[in-house]
């Protein structure tokens, strides 16, 4: 069976045919480190985890790169992530983004998610953030206003696309606070001037400052990748405007399209509320392993479609746990029926029987990774 995949870019579910042929490159929005990952963090990186494990089994030559935003991600308020949480905490900045990555990195690896092939940082690659700053610039894509550059959505017929917003229904403000020197309150920021306390600064051909929260994404895709790549990732919740300005940037930068496939993880809730520490229901993965095994954890959340949300509970918790459980037990089961079997016995029956589900598996995992029904043809041979 041909693997397909659902397109987010077209919203259709599409043949996959890579660039080149038994490679794909691949491209996954990482976790800005700015404190301990959580459970939302494990269903996006579960579910990618599985989608590039299922590559690799259909033979495919992936190159897997998950970059970690340790500078540049602003708040509403115009204030960095990570340096707020450093001031919290009165930490140097670095100190504070290499606590979070290594507290990232254990998490993903108790989860069994296996590590990126890169995994680039923001903070590591300024050059090639100021030279596609520079291109846009070249081509009039952006501008310069007293240190800061912006992207201008506005030079880009395409902007919007992928969350098929058209400009008249965007929303200004959501990741950056509106500035009155902006051409239009849709503009982004490409480059922010440092101000004398922010610590995090490197010189620019328009003064020392940071690069914004885009960029980064752009440029490591870049570099990594090509202009041109196979298949990007993320979670739902940043299709605007985190992917939709990569999209703009990048293509009018480079002038060729971006990511061919686009594959977004749906979000996760606690009891039916998005989590929150406000709320109280905030849990971090680590709390997450303290209850649950990670096959448990990974099961549940791969009970749902990677595209589509998912509400974490102490019953659906448990639920998985007992799924999983009745795997395990046929696992064994069928491990003791074939060293037993005899030839010319039941034997040949049980390996007719894990044929079959084999296939059913593939069949589900080449239909979009429908995980949950390949974990189905999993519990019909249990």
């Amino acid at each position: 069976m041909t693997l397909r995949m659902y397109n987010v870019l077209g919203r259709e579910k599409q043949d996959f045919v890579p660039l080149e042929e038994g490679r794909v490159g691949m491209y996954v929005c990482g976790p800005t480190v700015y404190d301990h990952p959580h459970i939302g963090h494990a269903k996006t990186y579960v579910s990618f985890d599985v989608i590039v494990r299922w590559l690799r089994k259909s033979g495919y030559d992936v190159l897997y790169v998950q970059n970690l935003t340790d500078v540049g991600h602003l708040l509403d308020s115009d204030e960095d992530r990570i340096l707020k949480r450093a001031r919290e905490m009165q930490w140097m900045p670095m100190k504070l983004v290499e606590f979070y990555a290594r507290s990232y990195f254990e998490a993903m690896d108790a989860l069994g998610v296996m590590r990126p092939d890169i995994s680039p940082r923001a903070s590591g690659h300024i050059p090639e953030q100021i030279a596609m700053i520079e291109a846009l610039l070249h081509k009039e894509n952006a501008y310069v206003v007293d240190g800061n550059v912006y992207f201008d959505v506005g030079s880009d017929p395409d902007y919007g696309k992928l969350s098929n917003r058209t400009l008249d229904e965007q929303e200004s403000g959501k990741r950056v606070a509106e500035r009155s020197e902006k051409r239009n309150p849709e503009d982004f920021a490409l480059w922010k001037r440092a101000e004398p306390e922010h610590i995090l600064r490197w010189d620019s051909p328009w003064g020392e400052g940071y690069p914004g929260w885009h960029i980064e994404c752009s440029a490591m895709a870049k570099k990594y990748l090509g202009p041109t790549f196979d298949i990007h990732g993320g979670g739902v919740d940043n299709i605007f405007p985190h992917n939709e300005s990569e999209i703009a940037q990048s293509e009018c930068a480079n002038e060729v399209p971006f990511a061919r496939y686009w594959l977004l993880v749906g979000s996760l809730t606690v009891d039916g509320v998005k989590m929150s520490k406000s709320l109280g229901n905030f849990l971090t993965v680590t709390d997450a392993l303290k209850r649950y095994r990670p096959e448990v954890i990974r099961a549940f959340m791969l009970g749902v479609h990677y595209s589509n949300p998912v509400d974490y509970s102490d019953g659906a918790m448990d639920a998985a746990a007992k799924g999983w459980e009745r795997l395990y037990n046929a696992v064994r089961l069928v491990r003791r029926a074939m060293n037993s079997a005899q030839p010319g016995s039941d034997g040949n029956a049980i390996l007719d029987r894990l044929a079959k589900a084999r296939a059913d598996f593939a069949a589900a995992m080449d239909n979009d990774f429908t995980a949950p029904m390949a974990l189905a043809a999993l519990q019909e041979l249990t």
